[in-house]
């Protein structure tokens, strides 16, 4: 996961996923696509290679290159849980305060003739 998060830091690696999303295109058509050296290009192709992002194939004379999103899944897993636990822990919060207003509502109120008050207790004559 590691390898994975340091490979998408990067903001041009970034829009070559984006790029690979669509369509698989070669080395040069997506140098073209950035204000940066071929070579430039190549490095960061290589970064998303050895962390399984991408994926090349040799077609006749050209490389092209593919996106793989498997890699990403762990990321998005691991997101996931705080996004989860952020919303359990906002719904117990609500739970909480409803609870807490309900008891003081409760206590507040007067007793309605005939019922008893939350607070005492039942007596028989």
């Amino acid at each position: 996961m590691d390898e994975v998060a340091a490979a998408i830091a990067d903001p041009v690696r970034r829009e070559i996923l984006r790029l690979l999303r669509a369509e698989q295109l070669t080395a040069g058509a997506i140098a073209s696509r950035f204000p940066i050296s071929r070579p430039a290009v190549s490095r960061h192709l290589r970064v998303l290679r050895e962390s399984g992002l991408v994926h090349d194939e040799l077609v006749g004379r050209e490389r092209y290159y593919n996106l793989d999103p498997a890699p990403l899944r762990e990321i998005a897993d691991w997101i996931a849980e705080f996004a989860a636990a952020e919303s359990w822990e906002r719904r117990l919060d609500a739970l909480e305060t409803e609870v807490f207003r309900t008891w003081r509502d409760r206590r507040s109120r007067p007793a309605e003739p005939g019922t008893n008050a939350p607070d005492t207790k039942e007596t028989t004559a």
